[in-house]
């Protein structure tokens, strides 16, 4: 994976909306900014991938607050930014020509939603022969109701989604397998986006 690029999906204000109900994994952004520090310190490539929807409910519609990145992140100069208006990264973008042009065939996916975006985006990867790994805590999801009806907790369609994606479309991976050791991803991330402040 010493080539790969992270992906970081939908890190914008919107996901933080109290009406996207009970999520799971705490600490995921922590995490995800621990790999995006480390892929910067590296000069890896880094893409930032922006969801625009054109529907004027969504917590991502442009022209609203919702629709901005995190202040934690923002990406950087050198950063290629994407904006998908469907949850996969490669429908109707330039994702997988900027990857081709950059003489990428592997992805590490961060971000939001794990059975959505992230789950699309993996998916789509798998199928075109792209190397995807999902990193587990480097992603977070809501609770959601199922085909029947029965509520079920985000971290059950957490867990779900990634065993849908694992072994079939992408590897799922913990963010220990691509950090130096003696990293702590939570107090590392944390420190990384009071750093910005």
């Amino acid at each position: 994976m010493d080539d790969a690029a992270l992906l970081v999906i939908d890190q914008q204000k919107g996901i933080d909306h109290p009406s996207l109900g009970q999520r799971n994994n705490p600490h995921a952004e922590a995490v995800i900014l621990a790999l995006l520090a480390h892929w910067r310190e590296r000069g890896r490539p880094v893409i930032h991938i922006r969801h625009r929807s054109s529907n004027r409910d969504s917590v991502f519609w442009p022209q609203q607050e919702g629709f901005e990145f995190k202040p934690e992140f923002q990406p950087g100069e050198t950063e290629t930014v994407i904006e998908k208006p469907t949850p996969c990264a490669f429908a109707r973008t330039d994702l997988e020509a900027t990857l081709a042009q950059l003489g990428i065939g592997s992805i590490v996916i961060t971000g939001v939603a794990t059975n959505n975006s992230v789950e699309a985006t993996a998916r789509t990867a798998g199928c075109r022969g792209i190397n995807a790994y999902v990193v587990e805590d480097a992603c977070f999801t809501f609770a959601k109701r199922d085909f029947q009806g029965q509520l079920r907790s985000a971290e059950a369609v957490h867990d779900m989604s990634l065993a849908n994606l694992d072994g079939e479309y992408a590897k799922v991976v913990s963010s220990e397998k691509l950090l130096p050791l003696g990293v702590n991803t939570v107090n590392d991330g944390i420190h990384s986006a009071r750093s910005k402040e």
